[in-house]
């Protein structure tokens, strides 16, 4: 073969490896309560592998903004685990606290939300003769839950943030300074200094709904939507934590998100069983999108098109189409999913993209 075919065919090789690394649609990582970490190839919607991440219960788990980790907290032992994405391996657990659960990624830093007073399973109805009596015995005994945080770089907790009993949802301001979680415990939302973990403000919502669960920031900072999972709402503030209205949603909302261009928001309603979308100006539902059993936490694929949605007790994710708002899809060899996550980062109940 002469010269100039030899580099045209290494031009045309180069050039053909070059688009299929550039259509490669990245990685879903799913935590399963009854089983580890499950990864989802976003390019064949098939689940690959399965990473043991050497203790019971991964529930919160976020990736590093490089893509080169990922943090799973693992309840039973009170402890994030550290896992290699390129094999899958565990490098380290650094203890937490008791009972984490929500983990968010800002630059070298891990936020992990735990809970010492925490006695699991699901709470009672609001108003309820054991509702009175756990709120009785929390009153006399209850330990506020905490957001530890991790130096990814040393591998140890460095500090922490006192929140409110029960702490659920994490999310950072656009500016960086603040972080705002939800404690549903005592139904309120509280504003603290990231540098220092000062409270800051305190928003109560028991007047527009119980149980603040998940927590998202517009991608312009311009508003915080915050669902409530026994007032069958979401919240909507300003960037000053002014309490602008609320939206009426299916039966026990958790998982809230903006899309990226933060036209819509979408709703994850675990006892209607629905995804539910609507348009983040004037908060008209679009659509509700019929689902399975207990879907708290879902993300968008990294190119938008598609959704991915962690359905608990139907042990599956379910695939939906962005532009149809169907589901497509289910992935069903799962143990129990809990949260679930993208690389490259993307839009989600549990992560933001980076733009």
């Amino acid at each position: 073969m002469k010269l100039t075919h030899l580099v045209v065919a290494a031009t045309i090789s180069l050039t053909f490896g070059m688009s299929v690394n550039a259509a490669d649609r990245g990685k879903a990582y799913v935590s399963n309560q009854d089983g580890g970490v499950s990864v989802i190839d976003l390019n064949t919607m098939t689940s690959t592998t399965n990473i043991d991440v050497k203790a019971e219960g991964p529930r919160g788990l976020a990736v590093s903004d490089d893509g080169k980790i990922l943090i799973v907290a693992t309840r039973e032992n009170g402890s994030i685990s550290i896992v290699d994405t390129a094999t899958n391996e565990v490098l380290k657990q650094i203890p937490v606290g008791k009972n984490p659960e929500f983990v968010r990624v800002r630059g070298n830093f891990a936020y992990v939300s735990y809970e010492p007073s925490s006695k699991g399973g699901p709470p009672p109805a609001p108003g309820s003769a054991a509702a009175n009596a756990a709120a009785k015995e929390d009153a006399d005994d209850n330990e506020p839950a905490r957001i530890g945080i991790v130096d990814l770089k040393l591998g140890k907790k460095v500090r922490e943030i006192i929140g409110g009993p029960e702490t659920e949802g994490i999310e950072f301001s656009k500016d960086g300074k603040q972080l705002v979680i939800t404690n549903e415990a005592d139904n309120t939302v509280t504003v603290h200094s990231l540098k220092t973990g000062k409270l800051l403000k305190t928003i109560k919502t028991h007047e527009y709904g119980d149980r603040p669960r998940g927590v998202k920031a517009s991608p312009d900072g311009k508003t915080y939507v915050v669902t409530l999972e026994y007032g069958n709402k979401f919240m909507v503030m300003d960037k000053n934590f002014k309490v602008l209205r609320t939206v009426d949603t299916g039966v026990t909302p958790y998982g809230i998100a903006y899309d990226r261009k933060g036209e819509r928001i979408y709703v994850a309603a675990n006892k209607a069983k629905t995804l539910e979308v609507y348009d983040a100006k004037t908060y008209a539902k679009v659509k509700d999108i019929t689902t399975a059993n207990r879907c708290w936490h879902f993300s968008f694929t990294p190119d938008d098109k598609e959704i991915l949605l962690a359905c608990g007790k139907s042990d599956a994710v379910l695939v939906i189409d962005v532009e149809k708002l169907e589901v497509t899809q289910k992935i069903e060899d799962k143990k129990m999913p809990w949260g679930l996550v993208t690389y490259p980062k993307s839009m989600g109940s549990l992560d933001t993209a980076i733009k």
